[in-house]
């Protein structure tokens, strides 16, 4: 799977990829973590995936059913909500869910629905849920995201893949890989050009290492265009605000850009040492330098 915008997590990425490659995947998938770990990207992602119409990685983000998945108007990929209150998640969305549920696939083999602040649903919200997930139809896939499952039925819980996010914070803290990164944007505007690919060198032989430091990179880039165009930080983390003192709004989210694909080109399998070269000489044209 290419989990693009989804940081981290680097067991449970491989043990959801080798499902929708196996097609193993479960018919409920239970989603949880604390605010921020990236429960509901993860669940667009997953959704994406099982409609993607691509041959090779999945979801392929070019497809005409990503495209319209992307878009929020693909017709397999259904989204109800709770608020914010307790039992905010009534049970009239459950039993619309229910209903739907045994109607085939408009476009994809299989229909999604996702089901945010699942914590939020009733006990008859729950149990209402609980029918279909007893007997589930062919071709069905429900993601639940909360903080905690524990806040489910037992009942619920025991038909369901319950995955574990780690807190942001914690799934990016990699000491080298930060060190690494800081390290790439302070030779970045330096007038060799051979240094960031010095700095980079190592990356060639550690495909782990590349996945962090591309992450962390990431990471930065969207955190300093959004101090650019006069947000808050979210890493509060000196590079990123380096980085939205010099340069634009543009270049900053073009940059992202650029650390996401080449993200998505290492788990599509790219040859190691092209992929790290081609990425150091683009990342000094992408800024400017």
């Amino acid at each position: 799977m290419i989990f693009e915008g989804f940081f981290g997590n680097d067991s449970l990425r491989q043990q959801l990829s080798l499902a929708l490659q196996q097609d193993r995947l479960p018919h409920a998938v239970i989603l949880e973590g604390p605010p921020g770990s990236g429960k509901r990207t993860l669940a667009q992602i997953l959704a994406r995936a099982c409609v993607c119409t691509a041959q090779g990685e999945r979801p392929c983000g070019v497809c005409p059913a990503c495209v319209k998945a992307k878009a929020g108007s693909h017709p397999d990929i259904i989204v109800e909500s709770g608020g914010t209150a307790a039992r905010s998640f009534h049970v009239d969305a459950v039993r619309r869910v229910r209903s739907d549920a045994y109607i085939k696939p408009n476009e994809a083999a299989r229909k999604v629905y996702c089901l945010f602040e699942a914590q939020t649903m009733s006990e008859q919200a729950q149990n209402a849920l609980l029918k279909i997930l007893e007997e589930p139809p062919e071709g069905i896939l429900f993601i639940l995201t909360c903080p905690s499952a524990s806040a489910l039925l037992p009942t619920i819980r025991s038909r369901s893949l319950i995955l574990t996010l780690e807190p942001r914070e914690q799934s990016g803290d990699h000491p080298e890989a930060q060190a690494l990164a800081a390290q790439i944007l302070r030779e970045l505007p330096l007038p060799d050009e051979s240094a960031v690919l010095k700095t980079c060198a190592p990356l060639i032989q550690n495909r782990e290492l590349l996945r962090q430091v591309l992450d962390r990179l990431t990471m930065l880039f969207r955190d300093a265009a959004v101090l650019r165009a006069g947000g808050t930080s979210l890493t509060r983390d000196p590079s990123a605000q380096e980085l939205a003192r010099q340069l634009t709004r543009d270049r900053l989210l073009a940059l992202t850009e650029l650390s996401i694909q080449t993200r998505r080109r290492m788990d599509q399998n790219a040859n190691n040492t092209l992929l790290v070269t081609v990425f150091c000489a683009q990342l000094r044209a992408v800024a400017g330098y």
